[in-house]
């Protein structure tokens, strides 16, 4: 099976050696994806509501280049640097995701590759995969 991968412009998939996303199969599986600007920059500093939306947008993207999309996620997992900041990152979490939860994870860390980061989404997804009833 073959595996297709799409890139970004951030300058860390180079110096780091990874792509924005990889479709193998029926699978998309999205790297941590930060709220960075089409320039580069980081957005909304101080947001962490913002900078949420801005990685679910970022998310959405590599998913539909992929044939995927937001409805195909079947887990997330939120990095972010202040826990006590959960219901900002879990109401851009809700909004998207509300019609068709996935599985989660919610963890602090003590930072992200840059400070005025707040937020890093990782996403994996199953194409047509058929759901039953939420529970």
């Amino acid at each position: 099976m073959s595996a297709l991968r799409i890139g970004s412009d951030s300058p860390w998939e180079t110096r780091v050696g990874y792509c924005r996303a990889i479709r193998v199969g029926n699978q998309v599986f999205v790297s941590g994806t930060a709220p960075i600007t089409d320039s580069g920059e980081i957005f909304a500093p101080g947001d962490g509501y913002a900078q949420a939306q801005r990685c679910f947008e970022i998310i959405g993207q590599s998913l539909r280049d992929l044939g995927a999309d937001l409805t195909d996620v079947v887990r997330t997992r939120m990095f972010v640097t202040n826990i006590d900041s959960w219901a900002e990152f879990g109401r851009a979490h809700s909004e998207v995701f509300r019609n068709h939860p996935p599985a989660t994870t919610m963890v602090e860390v003590q930072r992200l590759i840059d400070p005025a980061m707040l937020i890093e989404i990782e996403a994996d997804t199953m194409i047509d995969a058929t759901l039953g009833e939420t529970f």
